[in-house]
């Protein structure tokens, strides 16, 4: 069977884009192997990120780092990358190697709600269910019976109609 490399991205890599990246490590074990980035990492992991990633089941620690680390010789090759912020969306990537399927999964982002730690819990809980609802999704395709064009369709599909808050 194999395994495929999935690159989440967002712009501080410290809450949305880690979170995928641990749920899909859970859900997809054996199936994928998920990795996340920023195009300007904060260099940390928004607390109740790691929370939320830890009481999931992800055990290995998460960190904030730059997409570089996937852009240069020596990388792992990725065959998805997804943005889930739409800071990222619009930026200009880095060319991936071996030309993975892109899709944006646009994520508000919790780490931006002002209020009391109820009001932020909720949020990140929100963009949680929003990423879980994609991931299961993304898991359930049949991916050995699809095109690089049908996986790029279904992919984008997935981040348009799916708990989409706009």
């Amino acid at each position: 069977m194999t395994i495929h490399n999935v690159l989440f991205l967002c712009t501080g890599n410290s809450a949305r884009s880690v979170m995928a990246e641990a749920m899909l490590n859970v859900l997809g074990a054996g199936r994928f192997k998920a990795y996340s980035a920023g195009s300007f990492p904060t260099g940390k992991v928004q607390p109740i990120a790691a929370e939320l990633a830890q009481a999931f089941g992800y055990a290995e620690p998460l960190r904030s780092k730059s997409w570089d680390e996937f852009a240069g010789a020596g990388a792992p090759s990725m065959d998805f990358v997804i943005t889930v912020c739409d800071n990222a969306a619009g930026e200009v990537c880095p060319i991936w190697p071996g030309q993975p399927v892109t899709a944006h999964w646009g994520v508000p982002d919790p780490a931006a709600v002002d209020g009391g730690e109820d009001d932020r819990r909720r949020a990140f809980q929100q963009a949680w269910m929003m990423l879980r609802q994609r991931v299961d999704l993304f898991l359930a395709l049949p991916l050995d019976k699809l095109d690089r064009l049908s996986r790029q369709a279904e992919l984008r599909t997935i981040g348009q109609t799916v708990g989409h808050g706009r």
